[in-house]
């Protein structure tokens, strides 16, 4: 498996820093001042950080609740899609934040994933039609406090095979064979 399956998945770059790159001027991380700081080249590890600005700061002056939830979101499901590889089907299913204190300053967020939850999740997927395993990250301020704890719920399959090759484009018609031709809903219209 290619390591970087998830950076040929958004438009071939050749580097998970030019993929930290593109992250970063996506427009909701862009707005909320979201940066993504390192990408680990086997994208097992991500680390982000969130400065308190005017415009990602709530009515007190802290760190927006739903800008701290979103510098969590998609990390997980985008490491597991590129170490799993293109037979999984991998999408954020759930996730839930409770806020420990107020926001300030600069926060971050390290993502990590490690060979043993990878393990897991392929050894599981051998016996059942799919798995959903939770991950954990804190956001946390300057000084190391817990400002917030998010845990992620992530779908897992395999893909279909049969759901794989119905995907590919239909085979051409062998020599000799007879082809049943197809109304034209267009040419029906005007008779």
């Amino acid at each position: 498996m290619s390591r970087n399956v998830l950076l040929q998945i958004l438009g071939g770059t050749k580097s998970p820093a030019h993929l930290r790159r593109l992250v970063n001027l996506w427009p909701p991380f862009l707005g909320a001042d979201i940066r993504i700081n390192h990408i680990a080249p086997d994208m097992k590890a991500v680390d982000v950080e969130m400065k308190l600005r005017s415009w990602n700061a709530n009515y007190v002056g802290t760190h927006f609740g739903g800008s701290l939830f979103a510098m969590t979101d998609p990390f997980y499901m985008l490491m597991l899609m590129a170490n799993l590889g293109r037979d999984y089907i991998v999408w954020d299913k759930a996730a839930s934040i409770r806020y420990r204190k107020p926001g300030k300053g600069t926060v971050r967020a390290e993502f990590r994933l490690t060979d043993a939850q990878l393990d897991d999740i392929r050894g599981k997927l051998k016996t059942l039609p799919k798995y959903e395993p939770t991950f954990q990250v804190e956001v946390k301020d300057q000084s190391g406090e817990v400002v917030a704890a998010v845990e992620k719920l992530i779908h897992v399959r395999k893909k279909d095979k049969d759901k794989v090759a119905s995907d590919a484009p239909p085979a051409q018609p062998r020599s000799g064979e007879r082809v049943q031709p197809t109304a034209c809903p267009e040419a029906s219209e005007g008779a």
